[in-house]
């Protein structure tokens, strides 16, 4: 090898740290929160080639005075799905990296159920260049179960190809859903594991104790974000397992689980968001919006922002990142106020966000997903019929704030012979419909506590395989909101007294949007609006469609609705509808 060309590079670096030469940037007069030392104190930090090159007064080609204001790491998201923020990629880094975002590690587990491997691939190529970091784990699980259809498979030989293949990017193998098929030793699922080659394995494992969640540790995986209460929590913590405290727009554990950190435990946590709604991402913020509420609850701002930066860069082996130190990238957030995180700039390798232009990297492939394999590629009323066979129905119970349902027994309201949705109880029926154009599956079934009370929702978000998803109190609302979304490639709608009231489309995959982040919150605020008009109590919101999208989630307890049917996921077995 040629040593040369790296030598000199390396010298340059060393001249640059000396004072020998101007350096890019100089930030003077800050506080720096430094999450090294675990103190914040006065430093004028000087930046080169976006790395920060040292601390001291340094001759700078441009110099930004913080005039005492706070300077503290960029934030990273530990576990994230950018699906769910109904963006593509590059918007949402438009989005984020104002408020102090430098990186995430995404999940791609939604679009890998839809497109596969070559999903992931789409993904990796579109952000290679993003300023913000777009960091991939492999999905583990697609198809999450085989009590449901998905549009794809990730198999073994998927993970360790887009593991070698991308070793700067590719992290490791994500939420490994299928905890049973580990504790099964089930050949496909531990296969995934070996062949990460020893790279991070994440877990998910809500509410595995025990001996069953010493084998599941055993197996590979290092962290857990489906904690809901401190015991859960510290039981895990004590086991070895990094604990990612969640935060997400319906997810929401940060309150609870705040109470296990301390000052000899909290380098063993990160925060993260799993899944945000444009709106909120908008609204309330992404990172940002979690380190304000952990300060708010008590917490130091210092530890609070451990949390969201070195904590998790150190988890997943992100050299260089996570901290403002020499060597590091120069990601960084200058704060005018630290407790309420309110940021004054951010800066992404070294360039100030606010002159930097998000984009893919190449061109977008976004062909229509949605294939509804149904007699004349159209829902009719009658598809969604329920004929009464007993007095009583499972039923799925939604839970504001949690992804977790109840299961639920319920008498519905009969007419005709036929079972039907009772907006007087707070009861709509469900439905999934197969639509990655393989069998045409419809199953039905019952949910309470959407606040529905005339019309339909649908959307193509439908956790783990993203198969067409209805509610309604009316057979007629649900077949127009379906064939409204098989037409337009995906998305959410609502729809009442057969007109739809409000759509926001969704053509890549059926499950990001092609337009601004802009125009996509604009769409979604006119959902909330056309759900306030068909809702119960209108004062009520509780994010319906994401609800209703983690209502078909079959490995989180109790009960979900599959393409496939009803699923206990404490037995991790279909059930039928009708009881007694």
């Amino acid at each position: 090898m040629n040593f040369s060309a790296p030598v000199a590079a390396l010298a340059g670096k060393i001249a640059l740290a000396l004072g020998e030469r101007p350096v890019d940037l100089l930030l003077k007069n800050a506080r720096l929160v430094n999450v090294l030392s675990g103190d914040i104190h006065e430093a004028d930090i000087a930046v080169s080639d976006g790395i920060v090159v040292g601390f001291g007064d340094y001759e700078a080609k441009k110099v930004i005075d913080c005039q005492g204001r706070y300077v503290c790491p960029g934030l990273i998201d530990g576990h994230i799905h950018i699906e769910s923020t109904l963006l593509t990629p590059w918007e949402f880094a438009r989005a984020a990296a104002p408020r102090g975002t430098c990186a995430v590690v995404w999940d791609p587990h939604e679009i890998a159920n839809v497109l596969g491997r070559e999903g992931i691939e789409h993904m990796l190529d579109l952000t290679k260049d993003c300023p913000l970091s777009f960091y991939i784990m492999v999905s583990s699980c697609v198809p999450a179960t085989n009590m449901e259809t998905s549009g794809a498979e990730v198999t073994a030989e998927d993970v360790e190809q887009l593991v070698l293949q991308n070793l700067d990017r590719v992290l490791g193998l994500a939420e490994l859903m299928n905890y049973p098929g580990v504790l099964a030793k089930d050949p496909s699922v531990l296969a995934k594991i070996v062949a990460c080659s020893c790279a991070v394995v994440d877990g998910h494992a809500p509410l595995v104790s025990g001996k069953a969640l010493n084998a599941y540790i055993l197996a590979g995986p290092s962290s857990d974000h489906e904690c809901t209460d401190v015991n859960e929590a510290m039981e895990k913590l004590r086991k070895g397992m990094h604990l990612f405290m969640r935060e997400g727009s319906d997810e929401k554990n940060l309150k609870d689980l705040i109470k296990v950190c301390n000052k000899f435990n909290s380098q063993n946590i990160s925060m993260v968001c799993d899944d945000r709604d444009p709106v909120d991402l908008t609204t309330n913020g992404h990172m940002d919006h979690n380190v304000r509420m952990a300060v708010s609850l008590g917490m130091d701002p210092v530890r609070a922002i451990q949390m969201a930066s070195i904590n998790t860069a150190r988890h997943f082996g992100m050299r260089g990142r996570g901290a403002v130190a020499p060597g590091y990238r120069a990601d960084m957030v200058i704060l005018d106020d630290l407790e309420g995180f309110t940021v004054w700039k951010s800066i992404l390798n070294g360039q100030d966000v606010a002159g930097i232009s998000f984009g893919p990297s190449g061109a977008v492939h976004a062909e229509n997903t949605v294939k509804l394999n149904v007699l004349g590629g159209k829902l009719r009323a009658s598809d969604f019929e329920i004929v009464k066979v007993k007095d009583k129905v499972r039923c799925i119970g939604a839970v504001t704030g949690q992804i977790i349902t109840q299961s639920l027994v319920v008498t519905p309201r009969f007419e005709n012979g036929l079972a039907m949705g009772d907006p007087a109880k707070d009861l709509a029926k469900l439905a999934v419909v197969e639509r990655h154009g393989k069998n045409g599956n419809i199953a039905l079934g019952f949910i309470h506590g959407l606040g529905l009370g005339r019309g339909a929702l649908a959307g193509t978000i439908a956790h783990d395989s993203h198969n067409l998803i209805v509610t309604g109190v009316s057979d007629a609302d649900m077949a127009l909101a379906g064939n409204t979304l098989a037409e337009a490639g995906g998305g959410y709608c609502i729809v009442a007294d057969g007109r739809v009231l409000a759509l926001v489309d969704l053509p890549l995959a059926g499950l990001m949007s092609l337009k601004p982040m802009e125009e996509v919150v604009v769409g979604c605020r006119e959902l909330i609006e056309a759900f306030r008009s068909v809702a119960i109590n209108p004062d009520e919101y509780t994010h319906p469609f994401m609800a209703m999208s983690f209502s078909s989630l079959a490995v989180i307890p109790e009960l979900k609705l599959t393409d496939k049917g009803l699923v206990d996921v404490g037995t991790f077995s279909m059930v039928d509808l009708w009881v007694g």
